[in-house]
């Protein structure tokens, strides 16, 4: 697997704007973490790998202004998670829920806990849709182990800071109403 620096080699190599850029290597680097990044707000492998295919082609289409890209792994994630908002945008939150529940629940869960479990995730899910956008979106991008702070401010466009009072008050509040007995 090519790593990152490699990547940055390649793209810093280019010195023409008829330079070709090692998408393979970009897939091959990245794709894993777009798919999640993706997967995260749509709940759906479909939409998450044609969220994937859609970063790449972006790529294809910019490949001429990359070298003026400050951090191309924080630029793909910010893209798919664009990308992934958008579609998120046309499809209702209850569409995915079913099967993206069912991908959660684990098949080593005993037959007689999978009702509970599933019953426990939809109340997850069914809260973190409530959250402000806000804090919805930094939690989001929190569970993805990949991303720092840093990071996920640069995806939403906030300050470091203000992207840790995100998710402090998303924690807070989901961790309420879940205790409360939220909807469910």
């Amino acid at each position: 697997m090519a790593s990152i620096e490699e990547c940055s080699l390649v793209l810093s190599s280019m010195e023409g704007a008829r330079s070709e850029i090692d998408l393979a290597a970009l897939v091959e680097t990245h794709s894993t973490l777009l798919f999640r990044v993706a997967y995260s707000v749509l709940r759906s492998r479909a939409e998450a790998e044609d969220v994937v295919q859609d970063v790449f082609v972006r790529v294809l289409e910019h490949r001429r202004s990359l070298l003026a890209v400050r951090d191309l792994r924080v630029w793909l994630v910010r893209i798919a998670w664009n990308l992934a908002i958008d579609r998120r945008r046309r499809i209702r939150p209850e569409q995915f829920d079913e099967s993206f529940v069912e991908s959660l629940v684990g098949s080593s869960v005993p037959a007689d806990e999978v009702l509970d479990e599933a019953q426990r995730l939809k109340s997850v899910l069914y809260e973190l849709e409530r959250l402000p956008k806000a804090e919805r979106h930094a939690l989001l991008l929190f569970a993805i182990d990949e991303l720092g702070t840093a990071e996920m401010a640069e995806v939403l466009g906030r300050s470091e800071s203000a992207v840790r009072a995100l998710l402090f008050r998303a924690r807070t509040r989901l961790r309420e109403r879940l205790e409360r007995g939220g909807a469910g």
